[in-house]
């Protein structure tokens, strides 16, 4: 028996949102394959006799994966590779067990396509999970599937999804989310994670562990996506006073901001600065201080400065502040995110002194 799993797909799609799941899963097809291998012949067991055959894991039903389009055929991904053998939805009939919307640029930005929405409709409806990469989320949501549950994306477009769909609670530090029947993951190799835990769902952890062990990847990535995101932008305030004072801070984050003194930086009081900051940047002075000065911190982090000279140099005063504010934002510590993010060099471990 084999479970039927449906990745939409269509022009302009995102490879690795459909080449990332569609390997986890037929990495699954070769876990059973070598569970079903005969085993060794045994050789001679301490006492007389040979000794029993180990008995073999049972082996993980496999997936057989059906690419959908709006119109089947040939569709050419982002990259120019064209990817074959799409069908329609009438086409994967019977109903799909699974269902993976794959994301690409064009879908977070709106009008939404109408048949891609009646494409994802259709299969969805007899499937029993559906699930979606990256942008992919913005298709469940424009068919009302993740109205008042929980969900993610990719992070540049975590705001754009919270605005535009103001009844799905957006989680945009999460790798992937499940609420309901209702899977989304973050952005592109999310996918990945997203399949991963699918795999587990239905096969079990060591099955799953098997499959991210052939791909050289973590079964759990350390921290959220927050750690991958670029420097915080602030949108443009409207009024003058607020627009001076940011300016101001982002010059200098590392200065003796208070809400008292950015309140006099701006000549008005501390309680209509909080206002001002409510209701043109949807956050508090002391949350966007503190994101100014994390961001300063990753800077100077990954060009060269230590804990330490990041903390001070930042704002965030102490080793222990800056490594509070990391784990509170991004799920990682200084060093780790340095130790992930500053190259594509491998760091060789300092000798040890010599005694």
């Amino acid at each position: 028996m084999t479970r039927r799993v449906g990745i939409v797909v269509f022009d302009g799609v995102t490879m690795l949102d459909v080449s990332g799941p569609s390997e986890v899963l037929h990495q699954v097809t070769r876990v059973a394959e070598r569970n079903a291998e005969p085993a060794l012949k045994p050789g001679p067991g301490p006492g007389p006799g040979p000794r029993p055959r180990p008995k073999p894991e049972p082996a993980p039903e496999p997936y057989e994966l059906v690419l959908v389009s709006p119109h089947g055929g040939p569709v050419v991904t982002a990259s120019g590779l064209t990817l074959t053998g799409s069908v329609t939805p009438a086409d994967a009939a019977p109903p799909l067990d699974t269902v993976i919307v794959a994301g690409g640029d064009r879908l977070a930005a709106p009008p939404p396509d109408p048949a891609l929405l009646e494409t994802v409709a259709q299969v969805a409806a007899g499937a029993r999970r559906v699930a979606s990469v990256c942008t992919g989320a913005f298709v469940l949501a424009d068919l009302g599937l993740l109205d008042d549950r929980r969900a993610t994306t990719h992070w540049r477009q975590a705001e754009r999804l919270a605005r535009g769909y103001p009844r799905v609670h957006v989680e945009p530090d999460a790798i992937h989310v499940r609420d309901g029947p209702y899977l989304t993951s973050a952005g592109i190799s999310a996918g990945i994670d997203l399949t991963l835990a699918l795999v587990e769902e239905d096969h079990g952890a060591e099955v799953a562990r098997a499959v991210a062990r052939e791909l050289v990847v973590f079964m759990q990535r350390p921290g959220g996506q927050s750690q991958f995101s670029t420097a915080l932008t602030t949108p443009p305030p409207h009024t003058d006073p607020l627009r001076a004072l940011i300016a101001t801070v982002l010059a200098d984050p590392a200065a003796g901001h208070t809400l008292p003194t950015m309140a006099a930086q701006a000549a008005v009081s501390p309680r209509h600065l909080t206002r001002l900051f409510h209701t043109e940047l949807g956050t508090t002075p002391a949350r966007w201080l503190e994101h100014v000065r994390l961001d300063r911190a990753r800077q100077l982090l990954l060009t060269g400065h230590s804990v330490t000279a990041a903390a001070r140099a930042s704002g965030l005063g102490s080793d222990e502040t800056l490594r509070r504010v990391f784990a509170k934002h991004l799920g990682t510590t200084p060093s780790e995110y340095r130790m992930r993010f500053a190259t594509t060099e491998r760091s060789e471990p300092r000798p040890e002194p010599e005694s």
